[in-house]
């Protein structure tokens, strides 16, 4: 692996939503107690059983949060992207981490101590409600994927993830093309769905004429007839 640059981990902290309206000297402490992680795509950042002593934040890359069944069958719980931040919960709880995370793509993060983080919430009660903001907005997503996974059938999940993966702007546009972060099988198993299933979806949005695929990249000729397929 080619040696990294030197980073600034000040000045990386302080563009972060989380700690927006820290002071200086209170990002700098925070700094102090940050490791650098730089994970090769397929890297295992930490395994189900493992102590949680911090959080991470997500500079580049993707990674995947999930665990295996006792049959061998992997369960994606969530795919994390750039600036999102991960095991803040188990922090708290004091709890070893119940699923694994994996890097989708070469990956930049930054490990902060639970140590620091308290010692800051201690001085500041900004940094708390910020935080709880952060884990109620997840809980609330959780619950939408639970409601999802319910009430919704495979190809209404998939038309919903089509569709949130739209930019703003171009949600009734006509024909737009979106390209998946990630393999198909990880987008189905986040999904809830068997790779097997997902794919027979595709082909029957394909043959309706609601999409195209090439690869990763999906085709879409009319927003607007997508979603009335939504359901």
């Amino acid at each position: 692996m080619q040696p990294h640059p030197p980073i600034n981990i000040e000045a990386m902290l302080s563009h972060i939503p989380l700690f927006n309206g820290l002071a200086p000297e209170e990002i700098a402490r925070i700094a102090k107690a940050t490791r650098e992680i730089h994970a090769d795509k397929g890297g295992i950042l930490f395994h189900k059983g493992d102590p949680c002593n911090g959080f991470h934040l997500l500079v580049y890359g993707q990674v995947k949060l999930a665990f295996t069944s006792a049959q061998g069958t992997e369960k994606v719980v969530q795919i994390l992207s750039q600036g999102q931040s991960f095991g803040e919960a188990l922090m708290f709880m004091d709890k070893p981490y119940i699923v694994h995370a994996q890097a989708l793509t070469n990956a930049f993060l930054l490990h902060i101590s639970k140590n620091a983080i308290f010692e800051e919430l201690q001085r500041d009660h900004n940094l708390c409600h910020k935080m709880l903001a952060n884990m109620s907005m997840r809980l609330h997503q959780l619950m939408g994927d639970v409601e999802s996974y319910s009430l919704h059938s495979g190809k209404q999940r998939i038309i919903g993830y089509l569709l949130r993966e739209l930019p703003e702007k171009e949600t009734d546009g006509r024909n737009l093309t979106i390209t998946l972060p990630t393999n198909k099988g990880t987008i189905a198993s986040r999904l809830n769905l068997t790779q097997e299933h997902f794919s027979r979806i595709l082909h029957e949005l394909i043959e309706r004429g609601l999409i195209a695929v090439e690869g990763r990249r999906i085709h879409i000729p009319s927003v607007a007839r997508l979603r009335e397929h939504e359901g």
